[in-house]
């Protein structure tokens, strides 16, 4: 319990001063903006982007202008882009209140709605799903800003005959999560949602697939390493949410052990591995009671992997557990690991809730915790996030006085389109911009880049895409523990380190 507090201290006594967690709410939100693609609206804040994308499905006779560019390049990859807007839906699903307590309820429904509306023009059939627009390879031959873009806009489905269950199976938990944020504001809008979830996990379970192997210029940049199993179990999951109809449930447990939702024990939750999500979405069924007695069994051994991953994190476990840095913070690989640190803070956050509010503990190999005991890990690694570490770094970029300058990111590292309407070419914006070693033109507020090595050391250099490339997935998870966090230190200054019981304001 000592060594907890301690931890907990430790990111206080490095950083000197407390992190603003509103102002990084604020700017976490903000980022989203940075990545639109299509036409942008009157009310859009970063003003250093403009219109881009606008042709985009032309060449298919299909309307596929819109959705986010998922990191620093132009291409917009549909599997990644759904995860972003399921995690932000469930961060506003848990802590909605705390969002709107930071004054960014609106903008966080704006994030949501911008990914949303893409997909419903993305499925143009109940068997058909625009899952790419762009590809990798043509793409980065060039670095130009996405108002510029010279690139191919060839557009890519999956279909009866091209399966893509993974990304089918996301983009419909996406619209199901999205669908329960909306029902009060705009139940018209909530249904529509549900509507294409419904039909996307249906053509997702009927026509099974990995879609990387329909849409082949996905692979070697979002290849589905876990294949499509563990995306069809999480849809039926937030269908099962969003709607209360148990047939999702069932499926959810007739294919618990067949697709690994209680077979895999797994370390690392991202935009390609959905079973630790999974995992601590079941168990939160047990908490609430929302299950028959029969199906208790086997939510029991959802929630026993769910638990073996939270112990991982905690380094708790017996013989599994996650690296971690000589700074403390966990370290899964070496390319964008940031990714893992902001899935594992919100699982974390989440499952502390849901174990005060049933007055549970987390049973570890080595040890059982409190839900404080999460909740001050997950607070650790934040605060890491936003500066207290070793190199003294705010990996969230415009955040504190120290934060990377040269992400790694095309339209950020070129002249704004306001500042200079002149075309940029191809080959130009490399010779020009991306060899630079100045700063960014314009700072990508709220962006959460790839971070530090295994020893806590980070280069600052738009050529180490490794560290210093941000993603909205990476961005999106964050959301709703800066809100919480917000809220708890509005209501207790000393809630972590004195170890004392928490409320909800």
């Amino acid at each position: 319990m000592i060594l907890v507090v301690l931890m907990s201290l430790l990111p206080a006594a490095i950083s000197g001063q407390s992190p603003d967690y509103r102002q990084a709410l604020s700017k976490s939100i903000l980022y989203f903006e940075s990545q639109r693609s299509g036409h942008l609206p009157h009310n859009q804040r970063v003003t250093w982007r403009h219109h881009s994308g606008l042709t985009d499905g032309l060449q298919q006779g299909v309307d596929l202008v819109g959705g986010y560019y998922d990191a620093g390049d132009n291409v917009k990859f549909g599997l990644p882009m759904a995860f972003t807007v399921t995690m932000l839906s469930w961060g506003v699903i848990e802590y909605g209140d705390d969002i709107e307590d930071g004054g960014e309820y609106e903008h966080a429904l704006g994030a949501i709605k911008w990914g949303t509306d893409y997909f419903i023009k993305a499925h143009t059939h109940p068997n058909v799903l625009w899952a790419e627009v762009g590809d990798g390879e043509t793409d980065h031959y060039c670095w130009q800003r996405p108002e510029d873009m010279t690139t191919s806009r060839q557009a890519y489905k999956v279909d009866e005959k091209n399966p893509g269950s993974d990304v089918a199976g996301e983009t419909a938990a996406a619209m199901a999560a999205a669908s329960i944020v909306f029902r009060k504001t705009n139940p018209h809008y909530s249904n529509l949602l549900l509507h294409h979830a419904r039909q996307l996990f249906e053509f997702g379970d009927r026509y099974r697939g990995k879609y990387d192997e329909s849409i082949k210029v996905a692979k070697g940049h979002y290849t589905s390493v876990s294949g499509y199993k563990d995306e069809l179990l999480w849809a039926a999951m937030w269908l099962y949410k969003a709607t209360d109809n148990h047939r999702y449930l069932d499926y959810v447990l007739h294919k618990a052990h067949p697709f690994g939702g209680i077979t895999w024990a797994i370390t690392e939750f991202s935009w390609d591995v959905k079973y630790p999500g999974l995992q601590i979405l079941a168990s939160m069924l047990l908490m609430e009671g929302r299950h028959f007695k029969g199906d208790q069994r086997i939510l029991e051994q959802y929630r026993s992997k769910a638990e073996h991953y939270l112990c991982a994190c905690l380094n708790k476990n017996n013989k599994t557990n996650v690296q971690r840095t000589p700074g403390g913070l966990l370290y899964i690989r070496q390319w964008n690991n940031m990714q893992y640190v902001s899935t594992a803070s919100f699982l974390l956050t989440v499952y502390s809730d849901y174990l005060r509010a049933s007055n549970q503990r987390l049973r570890c190999d080595l040890e059982t915790l409190d839900p404080q005991d999460l909740l001050s890990f997950a607070k650790s690694q934040v605060d890491y996030i936003l500066g207290a570490n070793p190199m003294g770094m705010s990996y969230l970029v415009g955040y504190g006085p120290n934060y990377p300058q040269r992400v790694h990111h095309r339209g950020a590292s070129i002249e704004s389109y306001r500042g200079n309407k002149g075309f940029i070419g191809c080959t130009q914006g490399y010779d020009i911009w991306y060899k630079r070693k100045d700063p960014n033109p314009n700072i990508l507020i709220g962006a959460l880049v790839g971070g530090p090595d295994q020893k806590d050391e980070f280069a600052d250099d738009r050529e180490n895409y490794v560290q210093t490339e941000a993603c909205t997935y990476n961005t999106a998870t964050l959301v709703g523990v800066f809100a919480r966090l917000h809220s708890l230190r509005k209501g207790d200054l000393g809630f972590v380190a004195n170890h004392h019981s928490f409320e909800d304001s």
